[in-house]
C-alpha cells in the first residue's frame, strides 16, 4: 500500500462526507421544498379570494391586530419593507387594506384592513381546514411538527441576534 492510497478509515470518512453532502440529507432543502409545496397547495384555496400566499399571510397578521406599521408587519412575517411595499400596494388596489401616514410620526405608514378586507376574513375561515385535509399526516403529527418548527425558528432567531 502506498502513501497515496486511502486507508480503510479514510475511505469510511470520505464516504460519510459524500453522504452528508447529498441533497436529500439537507434539512434546509427539506424545509425549502415543504415551503414551496405548501405555497402550491394554498394557491387553489386562495385564488377564489383574490389572494396570493404572501398576501394571505399579511391579512392574517392584520386580522389579528391592526392598524400596524409596515415594519411591524415585516417583523411578524420576517419580510423587509422592500418586499412588503409592493405586496401592500396590490392589497390596497384590491380594496383589502388602507395605508396612511401616522399623524404622530409621518415616517411611519399604518396599514389596516378595509371593510372589504374584514369581510374577506369570513370568506377565508375555511382555508386552513381545507389545507389540513390535503396534508398526508395526522393532526397529532402536524401539531408536533408545528411545535418543533416553532422551537427551531425561535432558536435560529436567537442565534442570529447573538451573532449580530
Amino acid at each position: 500500500m502506498t502513501e497515496k492510497s486511502l486507508t480503510e478509515s479514510q475511505a469510511r470518512e470520505a464516504s460519510r462526507a459524500n453522504t452528508a453532502l447529498k441533497l436529500e440529507r439537507q434539512l434546509c432543502f427539506a424545509l425549502y421544498s415543504a415551503s414551496s409545496l405548501f405555497t402550491r397547495l394554498y394557491r387553489p384555496l386562495l385564488e377564489p379570494l383574490g389572494l396570493t400566499y404572501p398576501q394571505y399571510l399579511v391579512m392574517l397578521v392584520l386580522w389579528e391586530r391592526s392598524p400596524l406599521t409596515v415594519s411591524e408587519i415585516g417583523a411578524a412575517l420576517g419580510l423587509d419593507s422592500a418586499t412588503l411595499t409592493p405586496l401592500l400596494k396590490r392589497l390596497e388596489a384590491a380594496g383589502y387594506v388602507t395605508r396612511r401616514r401616522d399623524a404622530t410620526d409621518e415616517r411611519r405608514v399604518l396599514v389596516q384592513p378595509t371593510e372589504r378586507g374584514v369581510e374577506l376574513k369570513e370568506q377565508a375561515k375555511d382555508v386552513q381546514k381545507e389545507l389540513l385535509c390535503r396534508l398526508p399526516l395526522p393532526a397529532s403529527e402536524l401539531t408536533a411538527l408545528h411545535e418543533t418548527l416553532g422551537r427551531l425558528n425561535r432558536g435560529m432567531r436567537n442565534a442570529g441576534e447573538t451573532e449580530s
